[in-house]
């Protein structure tokens, strides 16, 4: 017989805990002889082919501006290994500072895009901006990733993610099921 566990009431504004849909990344971005990084915690996937994120970043946020002005930015995943940096740039403004110089990560030149990538992240995706229909309205952003560049090692390596109210959950175990899995269905 199933096992239902029971259950309580949860505020709506802690839904994120359960729902949020990925790892953290760290968007840096270029504009104007200027270069930042954010933190973010909610991106979607939206399309296989062209490969489509989307994402919203806050009008007030610095890197808003400069995004919207480039059409383009760059998607660093971090690991745990950074995740002093992460909650720091979360919490420090980068019209104030220049958030590379100083969280000591280094800046590299992306090969489609503008804005530099994040060295000690384990993966890099240079975007630009597919539909911006969105922007005005919900500050939603709709990117195509044009390259994407990822360590040979891990295959899965701890990432970090946010369940609000300053607490990260790690990425977990892998579970395949790799013998079942059927790509014909994708279109089901």
């Amino acid at each position: 017989m199933a096992h239902h566990p029971a259950k309580i009431d949860l505020p709506v504004s802690k839904v994120r805990r359960y729902l949020e849909p990925g790892p953290i990344v760290l968007v840096s971005s270029a504009w104007g002889g200027e270069r930042n990084i954010m933190t973010m915690g909610w991106h979607t996937i939206m399309e296989f082919t062209p490969s489509l994120v989307g994402c919203v970043i806050a009008s007030g946020n610095h890197s808003f501006e400069m995004i919207r002005s480039s059409g383009q930015c760059v998607i660093n995943l971090p690991t745990t290994a950074l995740t002093d940096q992460v909650v720091s740039i979360g919490n420090t403004s980068g019209g104030k500072i220049d958030k590379f110089d100083r969280f000591h990560l280094t800046p590299e030149a992306a090969e489609r895009v503008q804005a530099p990538r994040i060295a000690e992240c384990h993966a890099s995706f240079e975007c630009q901006i597919a539909d911006n229909a969105l922007v005005d309205k919900y500050n939603f952003f709709i990117f195509e990733v044009v390259k994407a560049v990822v360590a040979k090692t891990p295959d899965h390596p701890e990432t970090l993610h946010y369940t609000g109210d300053g607490v990260f959950m790690v990425s977990g175990r892998i579970i395949s099921r790799r013998s079942q899995f059927r790509p014909e269905m994708l279109l089901d």
